[in-house]
């Protein structure tokens, strides 16, 4: 991806342990999570209800994904996957603070459980469960290692002033990178493509085992021989597989992968077209648009202030079935029309479950609070940036060395 700012970065290596990316959730009245710390619900902007059916709690982890911590969690308890909430998953190789839900859980209970590299950091009974996206953003310390010159962090973010792309980060399409080629198969209706692609694309794939299952497959497409030997740690592919071992429905089959990764394909679709438009407004120095949104009190993007005219942050567009042709700019229409889509494609009418409305993102969102300690060789940076926006992109601006994210 085209970076934003065109001067020389420090160079160096991102998260190369947990301690190395600490991750800090803040919340909607503002405050910090800070790993540590025990909080009550009055902390957070919260309030306890002895009568309510879940459990808020701060849940800070270590080296820990944040749906797996959970379920771990929620299954001590005797939980299952649906009974978990949160705002936003947090990186594995880290370090993080943030607010989750339980349904049916006694908060007594949920501190005193003992899980290596997790720890509650304070528990109360709610009405309401922590939903996605509600929380206003995260803050960050995330040292550099390796650095050629950590010194140049002071050029970068004069140049940026405060903003940073908002691209979508690598990991929005998937380990393989193949989320968004599955996506486009699925709105086409090539059910059959975008089920083995999902199955047999080996590109990036690391695990030895899982890229001879998947070459197998592909050169044999025998679904009943592949049930037998693909690795038992592809639960999402197994399930696939085993319904066509018996059916031959490439959409039912689909339909079998969860529907939480369904719709990622079809929002990794939304998420090219953003990169591609925004790269193209990049290297234009072409940020207007006609949407635009003000900032909170904390001074992040209000989304939902959005409209016409002037405001503090312009917006485009996440491309849907409900956005209007006359609010598509030109980037954007050059980016759907190389890749043979529509607005109204968006709605798949096979799957209607996984069609598409539409929304909007920041074109460039605000960075608070930058600063930097650096050493001989590394360097620490501290900062602050809304919620959906991606740490990884900023440090890519700062080391200009996208691959080491």
């Amino acid at each position: 991806m085209l970076t934003l700012s065109k001067e020389k970065g420090t160079g160096g290596k991102v998260k190369s342990s947990p301690e190395d990316f600490i991750v800090r959730e803040i919340e909607a009245n503002g405050a910090v999570l800070k790993e540590g710390v025990k909080y009550s619900p009055g902390d957070v902007g919260e309030s306890q209800d002895e009568d309510g059916e879940f459990t808020k709690f701060v849940l800070q982890k270590r080296d820990w994904d944040t749906i797996h911590a959970l379920i771990t969690i929620g299954k001590l308890l005797g939980r299952g996957k649906k009974s978990i909430g949160y705002f936003g998953s947090k990186d594995r190789l880290s370090v993080s603070t943030q607010l989750a839900s339980l349904y049916g859980v006694d908060p007594l209970q949920l501190m005193q459980i003992k899980i290596k590299d997790i720890s509650i950091n304070g528990a109360w009974k709610s009405k309401t469960a922590v939903d996605l996206g509600k929380n206003i953003g995260n803050s960050f310390s995330a040292t550099i290692r390796e650095c050629k010159d950590p010194d140049r962090i002071k050029a970068v973010a004069e140049e940026l002033d405060g903003f940073m792309p908002n691209y979508f980060d690598r990991q929005r399409f998937g380990i393989r990178m193949n989320n968004a080629e599955i996506g486009m198969c699925t709105i086409r209706g090539e059910f059959e493509d975008a089920v083995m692609k999902f199955l047999t694309d080996t590109q990036f794939e690391t695990n030895k085992a899982s890229v001879e299952a998947r070459k197998r497959l592909k050169e044999e497409m025998d679904f009943k021989k592949a049930a037998e030997y693909f690795p038992k740690n592809l639960r999402n592919e197994r399930m696939a597989i085993e319904y066509l071992a018996r059916y031959d429905n490439y959409a039912n089959a689909l339909r079998k992968i969860p529907r939480g990764i369904l719709v990622m394909f079809i929002h990794s679709v939304q998420s090219m077209v953003f990169n591609k438009a925004l790269e193209m407004r990049i290297k234009d120095e072409d940020f207007k648009s006609n949407l635009s949104c003000r900032k909170n009190f904390y001074g992040f993007p209000d989304i939902g202030s959005m409209g016409a005219g002037s405001g503090d942050f312009a917006l485009a567009n996440l491309i849907g079935y409900e956005t209007k042709p006359e609010l598509i700019d030109d980037y954007e229409r050059e980016v759907l029309e190389k890749a043979g889509l529509q607005p109204g494609d968006m709605k798949i009418k096979s799957m209607p479950e996984l069609s598409m409305k539409g929304s909007h993102r920041v074109l460039l969102a605000p960075v608070k609070d930058l600063s930097y300690v650096s050493e001989e060789d590394s360097a620490k940076v501290d900062f602050s940036i809304p919620a959906g926006s991606y740490a990884t992109i900023l440090l890519a601006e700062i080391t200009k060395n996208q691959e080491s994210i």
